[in-house]
């Protein structure tokens, strides 16, 4: 990879900033289809299945084809996938303003110890943007969009991951190569995407994604951790550490980039 330091910290949103698929767009999906009157309802076991497909409008569609490959509405699929996906981010935006999808663990305090380092962040999601733009302003901080030198979304892309388009857009606003950046991420897709785009990868499992494999990955633990709620490392070398820190990513970044 070559080894120009650590410059910039690049997370993912969906999972990886808080649990927002199980708390978040699950339920809000549910929420939809009462709207819509199709008496369909995602349990959790059924939504971690379709996390497969990544992109909310294509887990949808793929849905429909699977499990209801009769269902016609009259205004046709697309719309009708149109229409619900809209109404889900209305139901799922509500959500976050009520509180009802918090931080996970050690979330804040490493970007807040990022910025202070003099580090650069980032974001890099599958999401759309309004989503994105959401969950930063109800649930990090009101002028948390302001914290990040690159945002890359679903909708700045023509293929979400694990193609590493995203990726390769955010290195391209920061102006920066792979080798001198590290992303956080919590999805085998995520993870994926990002390798294939050259970084050095850390991986923070969530809800969904405890028992899946991350080849590849320089470190997997199930949270970022905190001074008193320490992280439990599944894969790597946590250093000795409670918790992830800037002196931990700097640890293994350089770890991977001389490797």
């Amino acid at each position: 990879m070559g080894d120009s330091g650590l410059q910039a910290v690049i997370f993912d949103v969906d999972g990886t900033l808080a649990d927002t698929e199980r708390h978040g767009h699950r339920v809000a999906y549910n929420q939809a289809f009462d709207d819509l009157g199709t008496e369909w309802e995602w349990s959790e076991d059924l939504y971690g299945d379709l996390l497969q497909i990544e992109g909310g409008p294509e887990r949808l569609a793929h849905y429909i084809d699977e499990y209801h490959p009769r269902f016609e509405p009259t205004e046709g699929r697309a719309a009708f996938v149109g229409n619900a996906h809209q109404r889900k981010n209305a139901h799922y935006h509500a959500l976050l303003a009520a509180g009802e999808v918090p931080l996970r663990r050690g979330v804040k305090r490493l970007m807040e110890e990022v910025r202070a380092s003099g580090l650069r962040l980032a974001i890099a999601s599958s999401s759309l943007r309004a989503n994105v733009h959401a969950l930063l302003t109800h649930v990090l901080d009101p002028g948390a969009e302001n914290w990040f030198d690159a945002i890359v979304t679903g909708d700045d892309v023509t293929c979400k991951k694990p193609d590493p388009e995203i990726y390769q857009r955010v290195l391209d606003r920061l102006g920066l190569p792979p080798s001198a950046c590290i992303a956080i991420e919590d999805s085998p897709n995520g993870c994926r995407a990002a390798l294939r785009a050259g970084l050095v990868t850390v991986v923070t499992t969530s809800t969904y994604t405890g028992d899946h494999a991350f080849d590849g990955a320089v470190l997997v633990a199930d949270s970022l951790g905190d001074p008193g709620h320490a992280w439990n490392v599944v894969m790597g070398d946590g250093g000795g550490a409670s918790c992830l820190d800037v002196a931990g990513l700097r640890r293994l970044h350089a770890t991977a980039t001389h490797a």
